[in-house]
Order: structure tokens, then C-alpha cells, then sequence
């Protein structure tokens, strides 16, 4: 077996049956791996943060590949709209929670393979006793607060973890391993230091991910999982992948320890140190939020208002309220917009859930606009409680 800068993450299990030989037998002939390689995949226990985009290839993969023992860390149920890109699901198991639509998605590929369970909201107070059992994380999850929390519970325990996200045509891969025995540990604080400002980067649900850029990205994820878990090849420790579908490219970026990276000596409260929406927003919207049902009441009275939708032309196009003008977030915030608004009369504002219209609602305070409102729910909690014919994305 090739020698890696990296010494195998476990040790061989005793055995391989003759099943698991008959069944793994195109890695027991490549040498790189072979007997050895394939009992250190049955020996090894692996956490998947997330059984959605990138936890739905991952998972299936890490399952083929003979790992012995998946976690699966997801609290969420199967929507429509996740059947485009995470393959893990099926129509049928719409409305079912995702970890266990997974583990009976991974009994049919392996049923050699031991399949845990965690479907209780990853938080500060859970996350260290779920990890502590793994040798290796894989953190798929599409939020800021739950990748910091990823990486602090991995550096407080000792772990390596393979991070992966990805946006529109492009994805991102990397290994993060704060005591690696080489040397040149590294964690997610050293490529991001801080979560950027709340709205600045739009979640997947808000800006979109193409659907098979989740199997590129989470492919490479379980390579560099099966390469840390039996000591071959280089990993991507220290260096940040970045994919681009639409040109074909991949570009490696080397990353290196921040000395100004403050020790990590407890978890912390990650929503808080996020943000969902700035401090601004959460004021100018105590107060001054309405609910889907209370805009129907002032469409039905005849109320004289102005409804402003927030968000993006394609959005738009996809759904929208009755009698709402289109100014997307961006133009609200940089000012260009504000001659456009009425003075005559109120403005209420609403986006896809109310995360955008709450940071314009904070600026069109600032600006004068004092009685303005927003839609605490946007369009989807309009689509929800008061016109269900329309389309939910």
C-alpha cells in the first residue's frame, strides 16, 4: 500500500467473510487498498452530518464502499422539493424523516453495513457525546452555525473531519484536522475565521444548487474519507478544492494555520454567533411583522398599501403574491431603490421566508419609512395558509 503523510485512521478488522469478499472484491484487487484496506473500511465508524445534498451520495458511497458503521445526524423529514438532488430519497418517503428514509436506502445497498440514528437537532449540548464514538466526521450541512459547531465538537475531540458545500455550479472540498499526527493540523477557522454577515451569502434553498453538482462534491468527500480511513493517497489537509461545473475546473488552494486563530476551549452558542438575520433586522422586526393571514385581512378590507416582494426576478417568476412589486433586496439596501417606494402610503415588505425582508425592513426604518412591515413567513407561508393552489420551492 502506498504510503501516505497520514497513518491510517483505523486499525483492520479481524475478517473478511466470504460475502464481504465476493462483495468487495473490486477494491480487494486494486493494491492500493487490497485485504487490509477493506478491513480497515469494516472496522471504521463514520458520522454523516446531514443526510441531504451532499449526505445523500456520501452516504451511499461510504455504505457501497464497506464502511462498517454509519451515523447518520439529521433531524429533518423528506420535502418534494429535496427529490432533485438528494438521491438517498424517493418519492415514496416524502414526509418521512431523512435519517430514516437513508438507513433503508443503505440496508438495500449493504446490508453489512450497521446504520445509527441521530435524529435529535445538532446542538452544543448533544454534539460532542454523538461524535465522541466516530473515527471520522462528514459534515454536508448547508448552514453556517452547524459548520462551526462541526468543527469545534471535531477540535475538542481530537477528530479529522472532510467538509464539503456547495452553491449554484460550484462546490467546495476540504479536510480539516486540528491535531493530525503530521503536524499540519488545521480546522475550519483557519479558511474561515468568521461566519460571514447575515443575508451576505444566500443559503441553497435561497440561491439554488444545480443538482448533480451534490454527487460531484460528495464523491470527493468519501474519497477523502476512504483515504483517511486506510492511510493512502494525499489528503486534502491544508488545501481547499474548489469545483466549478459550468467551466469543468478544479483548482487547489493551500491553506495554512492562522496564528491569530484563538484556542478552541468550549462550544458555544452558534446561532448567536452566526446570525440567521443582523441585530438590526431582529429589532425592526419586533413589532412590525405580520403573518400571511393578517395581509389577506388588509387585501380583504381594501386597505391602501404597498406590497414590495424582495426577491430575485427568478423567484419572481416562479411564484408570487397577487399585487406585490418586484424591488429585489439588494437595490432596497444599497439606496438605489427608495425614490421608487410611495410615501403615501404603508409599505409591506416579503421574501421566500422572511430572513431578506426583515434585513430591508431594517433599512427602510433607518430611511424614514417607520410604519413600515413585513411578512414574517414570505410567499412559502402565503402559499401555506392562505392560497395552497400555488407552487412552494
Amino acid at each position: 500500500m502506498p504510503s501516505s503523510s497520514l497513518p491510517p485512521l483505523v486499525e483492520p478488522a479481524a475478517e473478511l467473510t466470504k460475502d464481504e469478499v465476493a462483495r468487495y472484491s473490486r477494491h480487494l484487487i486494486i493494491p492500493d487498498v487490497g485485504v487490509d484496506g477493506q478491513k480497515r473500511l469494516k472496522n471504521a465508524r463514520v458520522l454523516v452530518v446531514g443526510a441531504g445534498g451532499l449526505g445523500s451520495p456520501a452516504l451511499l458511497y461510504l455504505a457501497a464502499a464497506g464502511v462498517g458503521t454509519l451515523g447518520i445526524a439529521d433531524f429533518d423529514v423528506v420535502d418534494e422539493s429535496n427529490l432533485q438532488r438528494q438521491v438517498i430519497h424517493g418519492v415514496s418517503d416524502v414526509g418521512k424523516p431523512k435519517a430514516v428514509s437513508a438507513r433503508e436506502s443503505i440496508a438495500e445497498i449493504n446490508p453489512f453495513v450497521t446504520v445509527n440514528l441521530h435524529e435529535a437537532h445538532l446542538n452544543s449540548e448533544n454534539a460532542l457525546e454523538i461524535f465522541r464514538d466516530y473515527d471520522l466526521i462528514l459534515d454536508g450541512t448547508d448552514n453556517f452555525a452547524t459548520r462551526y459547531l462541526v468543527n469545534d465538537a471535531a477540535v475538542l475531540l481530537g477528530k479529522p473531519y472532510v467538509w464539503g458545500s456547495i452553491f449554484r455550479f460550484e462546490g467546495q472540498v476540504s479536510v480539516f484536522w486540528e491535531d493530525a499526527p503530521n503536524g499540519q493540523g488545521l480546522n475550519y477557522r483557519d479558511l474561515y475565521p468568521e461566519p460571514p454577515p447575515p443575508g451576505m451569502v444566500p443559503s441553497c434553498a435561497e440561491g439554488g444548487v444545480l443538482g448533480v453538482l451534490c454527487a460531484s462534491i460528495g464523491s470527493i468527500m468519501v474519497t477523502e474519507a476512504i483515504k483517511l480511513l486506510t492511510g493512502i493517497g494525499e489528503p486534502l489537509l491544508g488545501r481547499l478544492m474548489v469545483y466549478d461545473a459550468l467551466e469543468m475546473s478544479y483548482r487547489t488552494i493551500k491553506i495554512r494555520k492562522d496564528p491569530e486563530s484563538p484556542k478552541i476551549t468550549e462550544l458555544i452558542d452558534y446561532d448567536a454567533f452566526c446570525g440567521v438575520v443582523s441585530d438590526d433586522a431582529q429589532k425592526a422586526a419586533a413589532g412590525s411583522t405580520i403573518t400571511p393571514r393578517e395581509l389577506k385581512e388588509k387585501f380583504d378590507r381594501g386597505d391602501n398599501f404597498a406590497l414590495i416582494d424582495v426577491r430575485e426576478p427568478h423567484e419572481y417568476e416562479i411564484v408570487s403574491i397577487p399585487g406585490a412589486v418586484l424591488i429585489p433586496k439588494d437595490r432596497i439596501l444599497s439606496g438605489e431603490a427608495l425614490a421608487q417606494l410611495p410615501q403615501d402610503k404603508p409599505i409591506v415588505l416579503h421574501c421566500k421566508s422572511g430572513a431578506r425582508s426583515a434585513e430591508a425592513l431594517a433599512a427602510l426604518h433607518k430611511a424614514g419609512f417607520a410604519d413600515a412591515v413585513h411578512v414574517g413567513s414570505g410567499v412559502l407561508g402565503w402559499a401555506r395558509d392562505v392560497d395552497p393552489s400555488l407552487p412552494t420551492y
